[in-house]
């Protein structure tokens, strides 16, 4: 009996997926639920799983191809063994050296990283180039491989050009000439250049950008941040935090609950427009940019006025990992009244974030860095961050943007405040 393998249904949002990658050839055994392929949305990437155990018979549609949902991708046969390999006749060089096992291979050797845990990029890179996971040296949370282990693999693995051997029947050298004309100098080893098409998330993000910035009267307005009590009260509580909550105690939550207080006290930031109407949201879902090996991607925390900083940590630090695996789903990223970016995570002191259309503001987080500050008539040295708020300057003045973005500066100067409601 065989079993068709369609597109799974596609979210209401999404028109077609490109096929990125397939982890099984006609004649491979499959199980069922096990990945059969890659799918990647504007947004997201998806997996095909096997409804049930077999053989795959056929295969109808090739990497880099779009499909909608519905479409037949494969053919399975219920219930088949997998065609045993022919042996390979013996050469001499076989008979020299063993070839590298392929990821698959690999993933079922003792000792091997399981497969199932690497994300499609890296899956798709270590396949690609029949390499073992487990001889990859990985620096991911909780050993997980990343694309960055798998690239630098690569890199250690080029054998360097070996020197033209000198013999003793070389000519001796010239005698010394007049200088002749300098030659045009010959490229440098190395200066090639790679064209690869832009994947569909990357698509995306560029569509939407370029889309803000046209539609948008964009404006960037800056203040700074004296970090001093958030430190205090992070470093008092942190341990107690942890043990109690199973999470750390980060600095993100403090900045999601200080934007939805000046939020509270500036609807208009959490407002959007629609074409000639303003719509008020009363509600506060507050997405968080994450940055991934695909892209920048924005989950989104539901009602996180009402949630408490350990919620907020859990559901922040849950969305980041399940992003950069892939594994997220498009309804966690789609909607949001307010967005906030960190930029500091990478070093940026300063910055003009985009707002994520069709929101109307963004508020920027950027490095902590010592300075010296005057307090009292005296310098002292305070943990400073600048922080800034881009807004669509259609629905939002200037007075109310920097009103909001002092409003933030005091909640997270004076963190009582948020717990009070003043």
């Amino acid at each position: 009996m065989t079993t068709e393998i369609r597109v799974p249904q596609l979210p209401e949002s999404v028109a077609d997926a490109t096929l990125v990658a397939w982890h099984k050839q006609p004649g491979d055994a499959i199980r069922r639920d096990e990945n059969l392929a890659d799918l990647e949305t504007d947004k997201v990437v998806l997996e095909v799983p096997a409804p049930t155990n077999g053989v795959v018979r056929e295969i109808r549609v090739q990497s880099g191809t779009v499909v909608t949902s519905g479409q037949v991708l494969a053919v399975i046969e219920e219930g088949a063994a997998a065609a045993p390999a022919a042996p390979a006749k013996p050469t001499a060089t076989a008979a020299k050296a063993a070839p590298a096992p392929s990821a698959v291979q690999a993933a079922d050797g003792e000792g091997a990283r399981d497969s199932n845990k690497l994300s499609p990029s890296v899956r798709r890179l270590v396949e690609e180039n029949r390499l073992d996971p487990a001889a990859i040296p990985a620096s991911g949370k909780d050993g997980r491989l990343t694309k960055s282990d798998v690239v630098e693999f690569l890199g250690k693995k080029q054998p360097a050009p070996a020197a033209a051997p000198r013999t003793d029947s070389a000519p001796p050298a010239p005698a010394a000439r007049a200088p002749a004309p300098a030659a045009r100098p010959t490229p440098a080893a190395g200066r090639t250049e790679q064209r690869v098409p832009m994947t569909r998330l990357r698509q995306r993000i560029a569509q939407r950008l370029v889309e803000a910035q046209s539609t948008q009267a964009l404006l960037t307005s800056f203040n700074e941040v004296d970090l001093t009590e958030v430190q205090a009260l992070r470093a008092r509580h942190k341990d107690r935090f942890e043990k109690e909550h199973g999470v750390k105690l980060g600095f993100m939550s403090f900045f999601v609950k200080a934007s939805i207080e000046a939020l509270k006290k500036f609807p208009v930031v959490n407002a959007s427009v629609d074409g000639s109407d303003i719509i008020y949201h009363e509600y506060y879902d507050i997405g968080v940019a994450v940055s991934t090996e695909r892209g920048l991607m924005v989950p989104v925390v539901r009602d996180a006025d009402v949630k408490s900083f350990a919620t907020i940590e859990k559901e922040v630090g849950e969305y980041a990992k399940r992003a950069r695996e892939g594994t997220i789903a498009i309804e966690d990223l789609t909607g949001g009244t307010f967005t906030i970016t960190n930029g500091g995570v990478f070093g940026s002191l300063m910055s003009t974030p985009i707002v994520n259309a069709p929101q109307s503001a963004i508020l920027g987080m950027h490095k902590i860095q010592e300075r010296p500050m005057v307090v009292g008539g005296q310098i002292v040295i305070r943990p400073m961050m600048y922080v800034a708020v881009t807004y669509d300057h259609r629905l939002i003045d200037g007075r109310e943007a920097v009103q909001f973005l002092v409003a933030v500066k005091e909640s997270l100067e004076d963190p009582g405040r948020m717990l009070l409601g003043i």
